[in-house]
């Protein structure tokens, strides 16, 4: 299990280092001040809409958030574009409608309720006073040595940043690999499907469902359309917006970025947002 969560993961990592430094090393700010906003929420808005044209699930959209950061973006602008970018990707999109089609609302609710709770956390963090408090000490020093760095854009030091990133990102995703492939091996599945059918119930075990098992956002639905018959459309929506936001591997490589603390108040934000869109879809099908 531990070995299937690394290599659906891996290849994703990859490009989103990749991404990240080009970003960082060879984007002009010219052109990240043409086509993105000054400031506020139609800045984060934008930003969220980045995973359409940056098809990366979660795992490389951790690397690329965090060369943003480098690029001067804020730690709400980050936080939007983590959240929301790995729901609103091209991939993520084809395969949830050709798990679900357009029919039963299952696709729109995963795409609406994955941009608006982003920019609603996106929101929350960008009222925090002091938003350097958010992050490690270490990825704060990390930033401003970036920031001071006069030396030009070069193969060399391109690799020099993919080597630092691949040494953070790395053990994180082992570590939250190994995790979920256990958590998988210990909790039966038959457990969480037993209560399926309850529908404030059946939303609570598919959201513990989509922490624990850290499936990629890409190929999700498809594990979602095989519990269709058993769970509701709310719980299935709230497993597809909670899954690629937070989930056990996730929260281990964004422990690199961001405080213990931040990442419990983001878990806590994410899982009540979609525990109150998996209600809402249950009220309205």
């Amino acid at each position: 299990m531990a070995t299937s969560v690394v290599i659906e993961s891996l290849p994703f990592v990859f490009l989103g280092i990749l991404i990240s430094i080009a970003v960082q090393l060879w984007v002009p700010t010219r052109v990240i001040d043409a086509l993105i906003p000054r400031s506020g929420m139609p800045r984060r808005a934008v930003l969220s809409l980045l995973g359409v044209v940056l098809p990366v699930c979660e795992c490389g959209n951790v690397p690329l958030a965090r060369g943003l950061m480098v690029r001067g973006f804020s730690v709400a602008d980050s936080m939007t574009f983590l959240l929301a970018a790995p729901i609103l990707n091209p991939v993520t999109l084809v395969t949830t409608y050709q798990a679900f089609g357009w029919e039963n609302g299952i696709l729109v609710a995963r795409l609406v309720g994955g941009f608006v709770l982003a920019n609603l956390v996106g929101w929350l963090v960008s009222l925090h006073p002091e938003p350097e408090r958010l992050l490690t000490p270490s990825w704060i020093a990390a930033c401003r040595v970036a920031s001071t760095n006069s030396e030009r854009p070069s193969l060399r030091r391109a690799a020099l940043l993919f080597r630092d990133e691949m040494s953070a990102m790395l053990p994180a995703l082992f570590f939250g690999a190994a995790i979920a492939g256990f958590i998988q091996v210990v909790i039966s599945r038959d457990t969480l499907t037993a209560i399926g059918g309850h529908p404030v119930a059946g939303i609570l075990a598919l959201m513990a469902l989509a922490v624990m098992i850290a499936i990629c956002s890409n190929v999700d639905a498809f594990f979602a359309l095989s519990l269709a018959s058993t769970f509701s459309p709310g719980a299935l929506v709230a497993f597809l917006v909670l899954g690629p936001m937070i989930d056990v591997k996730m929260l281990l490589m964004l422990g690199t970025t961001f405080r213990a603390r931040t990442l419990a108040g983001v878990t806590l934000l994410v899982a009540l947002g979609a525990f109150a869109l998996g209600l809402g879809v249950n009220a309205l099908v």
